[in-house]
């Protein structure tokens, strides 16, 4: 049985057997859950399928929030994509935003999402996936399966440092969001189980620090376009990974200083919305727009 104290037992496990992660941890999941691997593989399927659902409902024109700060986004995104041809970031990417973008404001107007690991950050794997099966063609067996090298990841994340914007700042949330996305990207494009790790690691490095300040307490500014950096940092993390760009730092000491920089920051920084962009003059404003005086 794993044990998931750390990404190199993964990647080690994986290389050892000649598996890729994600069936290495499929197969100890259905051993540890008592059930087959299909069965396992098909529940995992399921949770795709929620993650496709919330892009189509996430794009929807009229979508917005409960506190009506934010909604649309993922339609306008989808709709600039389309008419300029994709604009700065190209056709792939431009949509990749748009569904990173549409599923993160699905979560905020309560809508049914998967949280990956967080709902805060809920837009960055889908984003990152559900682009590579319906713009590339990424069978959807390959996608589904690297969802469980993302899980993994995440779960070795959430036992060293943290997954919670509570606990460790956005770098937390999105941070972990993002390398977990970006190992399951070079697993999608056939890279080795060490370059799923160092992918991870250039994810998490070039989001230490991230602070999370949600504006009036709410996990949509600047959550949403939160999942937008992160996602563009796990595509470009996965792309370094694959060119045989290493992250010098290993992935599990990247994690190890995720929770060191979490436990420094201030309590103003971590979810309570006392600091940052949330108490910025305008964001005191929607505060009171939101909640009243």
């Amino acid at each position: 049985m794993l044990k998931y104290q750390s990404i190199q037992e993964l990647v080690s496990a994986a290389e050892e057997r000649g598996l890729k992660i994600s069936e290495l941890v499929m197969l100890d999941q259905a051993e540890a859950m008592e059930q087959t691997p299909e069965e396992i593989y098909e529940r995992m399927r399921k949770s795709f399928e929620v993650m496709r659902e919330s892009v189509a409902e996430g794009q929807k024109k009229d979508l917005r929030s409960m506190s009506g700060l934010t909604g649309g986004e993922g339609y306008l995104m989808k709709q600039y994509a389309e008419s300029t041809n994709g604009g700065l970031c190209g056709d792939f990417l431009s949509k990749a935003i748009a569904r990173a973008l549409a599923v993160a404001g699905c979560n905020a107007a309560m809508g049914r999402i998967v949280a990956a690991p967080t709902a805060g950050s809920c837009g960055i794997l889908p984003g990152c996936l559900v682009s590579l099966y319906e713009d590339r063609g990424i069978p959807e067996r390959d996608i589904v399966m690297s969802i469980f090298t993302a899980g993994a990841f995440g779960m070795v994340i959430a036992a060293n440092s943290s997954i919670a914007g509570a606990q460790g700042g956005c770098q937390a949330e999105c941070g972990s969001a993002a390398g977990m996305a970006a190992a399951s990207l070079v697993e999608v494009m056939g890279g080795t189980p060490s370059q799923c790790g160092d992918a991870c690691a250039i994810a998490i490095a070039n989001q230490l620090g991230l602070v999370c300040d949600p504006v009036a307490g709410l996990v949509e500014i600047p959550c949403i376009k939160r999942n937008v950096s992160g996602l563009m940092i796990a595509f470009s993390s996965a792309d370094l990974a694959l060119a045989g760009v290493g992250p010098k730092i290993p992935v599990d000491e990247c994690v190890d200083a995720m929770r060191e920089v979490g436990n420094a920051l201030p309590a103003a920084l971590k979810e309570t919305a006392g600091g940052g962009l949330a108490t910025t003059p305008t964001g005191v404003k929607l505060r009171k727009q939101v909640f009243g005086k």
